[in-house]
């Protein structure tokens, strides 16, 4: 038993990352990153190459979100029975067999399937990461999300200009390419502590704040829906955004331009919250943030100013995800499936967010896109004043 407790006191001790692990961590987000921004860019060449139709083009992103929706749901039944190397390990390797085999694929049925595999891994990596630096880093969680998801922003930005560079008919080479960067971040996999952390510690050491004045079903349930909601905005202002612009009077060059700006706030945003979440609770961080998207979105209706507003939109969503997962476990930390459920709904929301935006704006016209959006993100601010008073320590 002496030497058990031992063993466990060790493992306690035991720092969640080395160094080295937190910077191969920052490159995997970099890689899942540009994964799912480059199919996208590759839609003409892939057309040209099977003969597809736009909308049966555009299911290779659906397979890829698909598979991550799967991965996310798997390694959430796996994570605390393997270790955590493990799980991440087999997630490069699915991520990276899957871009080979979509870059190498003789048909469309077979690269839909490869994009299912490579979303497969890109689920595991997601919830991996993203759940061992909620519990990992202790205060310090909210900021290395922050810090972690911004180099998901980075890999978005990377991968369609790379797609640009060397053109879209090169895109198998891009996909080879991504592949190979993801079996040198399996060296570093030592650096990660095997034994995942204790949610339920963590929550102790962070204040206790835990205590629940509601069923921890209608909490589990307001996070949800402040994920689903959140990325329902984030995916319908990068849908949307252009579209509205023209509407308003802006030529395309310049609408595309400020969608790029509002993707680009978005990481720096999340850059810059990072030391904030050191002094502030998730708690302010996250009701500002939604205050915040709610008036820059009321401000897109004027289009003199929208494309600025549009960029503070970005900017003030940025921290809502990476902020909410710490909070989220100090909130349910004997909720093993909490973290999973709201990175899955987060995956859920951006497929949802399309279609059900487009059958609004078809019933109100495209110049009411900020104001439906809007009433989204109040949505969102009422979620999270929800979620404040019900989480509040007794």
């Amino acid at each position: 038993m002496s030497e058990q407790a031992t063993r466990a006191r060790t493992a306690e001790a035991a720092p969640a990352f080395s160094t080295a692990a937190v910077v191969a961590s920052c490159v995997g987000f970099v890689l899942i990153g540009a994964l799912q921004a480059l199919y996208g860019p590759a839609i003409p060449a892939l057309r040209r190459e099977f003969g597809l139709s736009p909308s049966v083009a555009g299911l290779g992103l659906s397979a890829h979100f698909v598979g991550g929706v799967a991965g996310v749901l798997l390694f959430n039944r796996l994570y605390g029975r393997i270790g955590n190397r493990q799980i991440l390990g087999s997630s490069y390797v699915l991520m990276a067999a899957g871009a080979v085999g979509f870059a190498l694929a003789p048909n469309w049925p077979v690269a839909l399937a490869m994009a299912l595999l490579a979303g497969l891994g890109f689920g595991g990596i997601d919830y991996g990461l993203n759940q061992l630096f909620a519990v990992g880093f202790g205060r310090r969680s909210a900021a290395m999300l922050n810090v972690l998801n911004a180099h998901f922003g980075v890999g978005a930005i990377l991968g369609p200009a790379l797609i640009g560079a060397v053109g879209a008919g090169h895109y198998p080479a891009v996909f080879l390419a991504f592949a190979a960067a993801n079996l040198p971040l399996l060296l570093c996999l030592k650096g990660v502590r095997d034994q995942a952390p204790d949610p339920a510690e963590e929550a102790q050491q962070a204040g206790g704040d835990g205590a629940l004045r509601r069923s921890l079903a209608s909490v589990l349930a307001m996070f949800v829906t402040l994920y689903v909601l959140h990325v329902g905005i984030e995916a319908g202002v990068g849908g949307w955004e252009p579209t509205h612009l023209e509407t308003v009077g802006y030529g395309a060059g310049a609408a595309a331009t400020a969608t790029s700006v509002y993707w680009l706030m978005m990481t720096v945003g999340r850059f810059l919250v990072a030391p904030l979440a050191l002094r502030f609770s998730a708690q302010s961080i996250i009701t500002v943030s939604c205050a915040g998207m709610t008036g820059c979105l009321l401000l897109a209706v004027v289009p003199g100013i929208a494309p600025y507003a549009y960029a503070g939109v970005g900017l003030f969503i940025a921290p809502i995800f990476p902020t909410g997962l710490p909070w989220l476990n100090r909130a349910a930390p004997r909720a093993r499936q909490a973290g999973a459920l709201v990175i899955a709904a987060s995956m859920v929301g951006g497929v949802v967010a399309g279609p059900a935006l487009g059958k609004a704006i078809e019933w109100s016209g495209i110049r009411a896109v900020p104001l439906l959006l809007c009433g989204v993100s109040a949505l969102c601010l009422a979620a999270t004043l929800w979620l404040i008073r019900a989480t509040r320590a007794r």
